[in-house]
């Protein structure tokens, strides 16, 4: 009797151990977030923090690590590669990055496309369903969007003031996309891309004399500490990023824990989809770099922003023609939602 009664309980306890086990291992989903921003941006803090949020919302049962920096390896120019593979099952997607394997996206907006807040504003609700459109062709599931701050492109030089585009012609400029090279070229002004991590070092060695950077940022990467000089030349409406899912991966995710990233992924947008207070930080940021010894320089010339500005929009016809397919179409929507 004895016997049997301890068979029975060993029995009962082995079988509630498998259970606890099968819903342990059912519940516990990690995820990888591949990040190609520093740690030290706004938006890796953002990403904390969505990371947070969906463990708090799923009591621990989903946990997203976000790697910052390209800390995986993960090339952002590859996204549309490893992502929809799942090596990494979130990453964040900007499409300013895509150029090669989607000219489309990469024309959708550029450098100089809108030139107000306002514009940005009424132009975001198509931009984000061209997206949800079209990265669902790569099998990458938009899972939400982060927005950047309405920034104020200045140029940033080592050793020699720079205060118009015709003292620009006589210097090498760093830049960080092809139609911002498109765009100074069509200005007469020498540019090439150099990746952000290689920016401090060609300045400090000559390889370039100036670079195209955001002052809010420019402490990020100590530009400050190679650039002597400053002045702003243009506003600068990025696109915003996605938080992009592999399809496989968000498939396979239960639709409670699915609507936990989406609550997590809505609230970064509500927080960083907001411009007043970004003309005063841009303010404050140039005033911190001036205490860091950089002198800052009256904007360009009015004539020399417009010039910008008009350079830009031929640009950007000209990438949506040779980009082809539904790209003209896209920038058609886009300037129909701002009014143009």
């Amino acid at each position: 009797m004895r016997l049997h009664g301890l068979i029975a309980a060993l029995g009962a306890a082995a079988g509630l151990s498998l259970l606890a086990g099968a819903s342990a291992l059912a519940a516990d989903v990690e995820w990888k977030f591949n990040n190609g921003l520093p740690e030290t941006r706004g938006e890796s803090q953002e990403l904390n923090a969505f990371a947070e949020e969906v463990a708090k919302a799923t009591d621990g049962r989903m946990k997203i690590q976000v790697y910052h920096g390209g800390s995986l390896g993960l090339k952002n120019e590859d996204v549309l590669r490893w992502l929809p593979s799942g090596v990494s099952e979130m990453g964040l997607v900007w499409a300013n990055y895509v150029g090669r394997d989607a000219p489309e996206l990469n024309a959708i907006y550029i450098q100089g496309s809108v030139g107000s807040p306002e514009e940005h504003l009424r132009a975001l609700p198509v931009i984000q369903e061209i997206y949800q459109q079209e990265f669902g062709k790569w099998d990458i599931v938009t899972a939400g969007f982060m927005a950047l701050p309405m920034l104020e492109a200045s140029i940033f030089c080592a050793d020699a003031p720079v205060r118009t585009l015709a003292d620009l012609k006589e210097k090498k400029l760093r830049v960080w996309s092809k139609d911002q090279v498109d765009t100074f070229d069509r200005l007469g002004v020498s540019a090439q891309i150099i990746p952000q991590t290689e920016m401090y070092v060609a300045l400090r060695t000559g390889v370039v004399d100036c670079a195209v950077y955001p002052a809010l940022f420019a402490h990020t990467v100590s530009l400050q500490e190679v650039a002597k000089y400053a002045s702003y030349l243009y506003p600068i409406a990025s696109l915003p990023y996605v938080l992009g899912v592999s399809k496989e991966k968000w498939d396979g995710l239960p639709d409670d824990l699915k609507q936990a990233v989406q609550d997590a992924a809505a609230a970064v947008w509500a927080r960083t989809n907001e411009y007043t207070d970004d003309h005063q930080r841009e303010l404050a940021a140039r005033e911190k770099l001036v205490g860091q010894g950089v002198e800052w320089l009256d904007d360009f010339p009015a004539e020399d922003q417009r010039a910008f500005l008009d350079a830009a929009a031929e640009t950007w016809l000209a990438a949506a023609n040779e980009a082809g397919g539904e790209a003209p179409a896209f920038r058609d929507r886009v300037l129909k939602a701002i009014g143009r």
